[in-house]
């Protein structure tokens, strides 16, 4: 169990991460300092739907349900990718790479850890239910 509140608890985190970015872009677009007022709309609206999604995986994790577990190795592995373009070419930042990649790889490997929990549970309770026949 605390595992998944664990993993879900991270997500969570992430989720609500993303919503103060969004906040931050919304304040930005919306007092022009911006380059290009439709680019960062459109960042705008992603950035609220990633959030929007790392909260559904959270809450899902939480109940259990395999959707979550799913959703959030994807986004981690995505959200590594972020990390690793933070980290290289002519803008680079590690230190900004390093706080998007720790928190990924905290909630990728529990997430994992989650998902492989409840494989064992499952195959545990079919082995269950076969001796019962």
């Amino acid at each position: 169990m605390p595992l998944i509140v664990s993993a879900a608890l991270l997500l969570l985190a992430e989720g609500v991460g993303l919503l103060a970015v969004s906040v931050w872009q919304g304040i930005a677009w919306m007092s022009g300092d911006v380059e290009s007022p439709v680019s960062a709309a459109a960042l705008l609206v992603l950035t609220v739907v990633a959030a929007a999604a790392l909260l559904a995986f959270g809450a899902a994790v939480w109940r259990g349900q395999s959707w979550g577990r799913s959703g959030a190795v994807v986004s981690q592995v995505l959200i590594l990718a972020v990390a690793l373009g933070a980290a290289t070419g002519e803008f680079a930042h590690p230190l900004i790479a390093a706080a998007l990649a720790l928190p990924a790889v905290v909630c990728l490997i529990l997430v994992i850890a989650v998902a492989r929990r409840a494989g064992r549970a499952e195959r545990a309770a079919a082995r269950e239910d076969d001796a019962d026949r």
